[in-house]
């Protein structure tokens, strides 16, 4: 299908913006330079089990992608051997709209002997990750992924960072690709950063066992002032981050950090020997934690006003029968557009009765919740991509138009998006000359 039946944003409109003219500055060099060889084929894990899928330079998760603030950062994208083709998304970043990796909407699907390079700037500090965004239900729970950090300038010497993207291959979950526990070796009195990303179709559950611990950022963005905390767990939704920190007991004891009950980063020195925790009976609520701060913009004042209400009902999906996930009432490809201008502030509320958790994924913008459920947040400015919405439950969030592009809003549960559960945000004049379907075969979902 054609994006001038979706909303009418093809590439028709007079004297628009082409999303392929919307990059980062082509003149200046690259700071962190990056070539990933995309192939399908039979891998082993670390573990040594044999797993069928889709690797980045010989294996995966593809490798860390690491850049400092400011920097800009390229990717040149090979395929190897993907037959359906691929692209990269950068989950989390705030990229320019070309460089989202959106086959069939922000580029066409990478074939097998092509490459297509990315670049963006890493503006934002923070844990991201990146993934295939054609066929992404396959390709994604496949291995075609990997972990992005971007750190400040300079980083506290004595804070161990580790990253901690959890996956399941074949209904096996793992940490980094290691399966069971992956040890980590951190000083007595020293802190760790742990970088949980959590890159499977639902959500996971994270905790502590053996410290206290902080939540010290949500999808990339740092809470303001939060309070330790103890047997409490952290939802961590599909798609998004939690970096924990935790201060290692003077004594040398170890410290377990739970990733979904069969996999944990294990911190220690003397020993990593630390015992096994129940899930906690308590889940940590973002409403409320840390302190308030300003948001830098008035959410009380909007331009625009969105409703995002998800529901399910029998239809046609690309002329398939089934009970298939609706946008306020539509079946994809029949979902209006979310349209704003540059420099709106946008009020969106996202409400659920599907009977179906949804992890509600924004493509190029960060949202602020400012309430659930009809109680306004209270706590730090809790910013997300990547928000878990259960059934019966409703979001009001808000955002500042600020990256001009055609952006996709869907589920992160990657099959529910590939049933119909996307919708887009476009920018006015925005256009482009790319094709969900067509002869290019790109399919984002």
């Amino acid at each position: 299908m054609g994006y001038a039946e979706h909303g009418g944003h093809g590439g028709q409109v007079a004297g628009g913006r082409s999303v392929t003219s919307l990059v980062a500055d082509p003149r200046r060099p690259a700071d962190v330079s990056v070539t990933l060889a995309a192939g399908k084929e039979r891998f082993r894990l670390p573990s040594g089990r044999a797993f069928d899928g889709f690797t980045l330079n010989g294996g995966s998760p593809g490798p860390v992608i690491r850049a400092t603030l400011g920097q800009l950062v390229e990717v040149r994208l090979v395929n190897g051997s993907v037959p359906d083709g691929i692209t990269l998304h950068w989950h989390g970043v705030d990229v320019p709209n070309a460089a989202d990796g959106v086959a069939g909407v922000t580029q066409d699907a990478v074939r097998i002997g092509e490459e297509h390079v990315y670049r963006f700037i890493a503006d934002q500090a923070g844990t991201f990750w990146y993934h295939s965004h054609q066929m992404s239900h396959e390709q994604v729970r496949g291995g075609l992924l990997g972990a992005l950090v971007v750190t400040p300038p300079e980083q506290p010497a004595e804070t161990v960072d580790v990253v901690a993207l959890v996956h399941l291959y074949d209904g096996v979950r793992t940490v980094n690709g290691n399966e069971g526990d992956v040890r980590v070796t951190v000083p007595p009195g020293k802190r760790a950063r742990v970088r949980i990303v959590n890159t499977d179709n639902g959500p996971m559950s994270a905790w502590v066992g053996g410290a206290s611990y902080r939540l010290v950022a949500v999808d990339g963005t740092d809470l303001n002032r939060p309070d330790p905390v103890r047997d409490t767990g952290v939802l961590v939704t599909a798609g998004g981050r939690a970096d924990v920190e935790v201060t290692m007991p003077e004594d040398g004891s170890p410290v377990r950090v739970h990733l979904g009950g069969t996999t944990a980063v294990v911190l220690g020195s003397k020993s990593y020997d630390a015992p096994v925790v129940r899930p906690p009976a308590t889940t940590l609520d973002l409403l409320s934690y840390g302190m308030r701060a300003s948001l830098g913009f008035d959410p009380n004042r909007p331009d625009r006003r969105f409703d995002y209400d998800i529901g399910r009902r029998p239809g046609f999906l690309r002329g398939r029968p089934g009970l298939w996930w609706t946008v306020n009432g539509s079946i994809f490809p029949d979902v209006p557009m979310f349209v704003v201008n540059e420099g709106d502030v946008v009020r969106m509320r996202i409400s659920n009765h599907s009977g179906d958790v949804h992890p509600m994924h924004l493509h190029g913008h960060h949202a602020v919740v400012l309430s659930r459920n009809g109680i306004p947040a209270a706590g730090s400015p809790w910013w997300v991509d990547s928000l878990n919405v259960a059934d019966g439950e409703s979001y009001e969030i808000a955002f500042v138009a600020d990256n001009p592009g055609i952006w996709m809003d869907h589920c992160h549960n990657l099959p529910h998006a590939a049933e119909g559960l996307v919708a887009h945000l476009m920018y006015e004049g925005v256009t482009t000359p790319f094709m969900i379907g067509g002869t290019e075969g790109n399919e984002p979902e």
